[in-house]
């Protein structure tokens, strides 16, 4: 029998931050993750100077044994049409790859570690949980992603009602002839829009790795469009015609669309477990660290009193930070105006820059949050 003070479920960055900041306070924390680390996670993977700044990280140090590729400028459009090319006199973002990223701050947290294990179980004790019948800990935190059992244990409708994202993705290191000639440029990423903006489609280069992948947010099929995607990129010369691997799919829920429960007595939800993704970049990295110092806060406060009383204020802060959750319109009047809005605003320069990069995706009005 083990025991813990905090038991994390899901070793990504949610609940890597998570376990960091409550190791640094004292608390013994457990991380269990059905994977074991490094391990391949579905992403484009790029991350903002604020999240780096949020993190702590030394980019100098990290670059030194991680690919980490500087991004200066994107070529956003409507997929098919002409794109615009944006620059800026710094970088902007860094290509990161989620197999190094994941497990670099994995690694780093201090907790102990039980990877390869699945949640089989969740069962209420005196004074707290008992998970897998081998674990004792007092607070959970659920970070197991989209599907987390945590927060399926605490009633959560996982899929049910809700807005999720499906999205397929590839990376892969290319061979010196594809280097040669992909047309992609490692420090400007492209952004191919759908003109009804319910989904877009991107190209990153990080180094000799190829990263892309295509995702919407309705319910049709999207091998059509991921298709069409391709076929435009091979023609293009963005993409090789013999693709090593086959793309792989994940899910995930928009902020704001999700009926997911986020607390209970000795439970808490963070990252992409609490449908915490940005709605319009589809964002989940920043949020979900965000969301894992706010978890961290509030559970240093309980000072181990974890009923649901005292754990409270978690969804407080989460919605002060991200806001009152507003659905778009929908119906075919709305999906109309969106078609012939995206159409008009992605050819606009100052839109793509200023709406599109600085504000959806790269955040750059929030100042980042403090670790300490």
């Amino acid at each position: 029998m083990a025991s813990c003070d905090v038991l994390v479920v899901g070793g990504g960055p949610a609940g890597s931050t998570c376990a960091r900041q409550l190791q640094r306070t004292g608390l013994d924390v457990m991380v269990i993750d059905k994977a074991t680390f490094p391990r391949d996670k579905v992403c484009a993977g790029w991350i903002t100077p604020s999240v780096v700044k949020t993190l702590d990280i030394d980019l100098d140090d990290y670059g030194k044994q991680h690919i980490l590729q500087p991004i200066t400028g994107f070529k956003v459009g409507i997929l098919g049409k002409a794109q615009s090319e944006i620059r800026y006199q710094t970088a902007v973002s860094y290509g990161i790859r989620r197999i190094e990223f994941d497990d670099y701050l994995l690694r780093r947290s201090g907790a102990r570690l039980r990877l390869g294990e699945n949640v089989k179980s969740i069962q209420r004790q005196e004074g707290g949980w008992l998970v897998n019948g081998t674990i004792s800990t007092p607070l959970i935190v659920g970070a197991g992603g989209n599907a987390c059992p945590v927060a399926r244990h605490i009633g959560s409708k996982i899929g049910g009602g809700e807005k999720v994202v499906i999205a397929k993705e590839i990376e892969f290191l290319m061979s010196p002839q594809q280097v040669e000639k992909c047309t992609i440029r490692a420090d400007t990423p492209e952004l191919f829009f759908c003109s009804d903006l319910k989904g877009y489609g991107w190209c990153l280069r990080k180094g000799d790795y190829l990263n892309l992948g295509f995702g919407r947010e309705d319910t049709h099929p999207l091998s059509p469009h991921l298709e069409a995607f391709c076929n435009f990129l091979m023609r293009q010369d963005k993409l090789p015609a013999a693709l090593p691997q086959s793309f792989h799919g994940h899910a995930y829920t928009l902020y704001g669309h999700t009926r997911r429960q986020l607390l209970a007595d000795g439970v808490l939800i963070i990252g992409d477990a609490a449908g915490l993704a940005t709605e319009r970049s589809g964002e989940g990295i920043r949020p979900a660290i965000e969301s894992a110092l706010f978890a961290a806060q509030v559970i240093n406060a309980a000072a181990g009193d974890y009923c649901k009383q005292r754990l409270l204020p978690y969804e407080d802060q989460l919605l002060a930070h991200f806001g009152m959750p507003s659905p778009p319109a929908t119906g075919l009047i709305a999906d109309a105006i969106r078609r012939s809005l995206g159409r008009i605003l992605l050819n606009s320069l100052w839109f793509s820059r200023h709406v599109v990069l600085d504000s959806w995706f790269l955040h750059a009005e929030e100042a980042p949050r403090s670790l300490n």
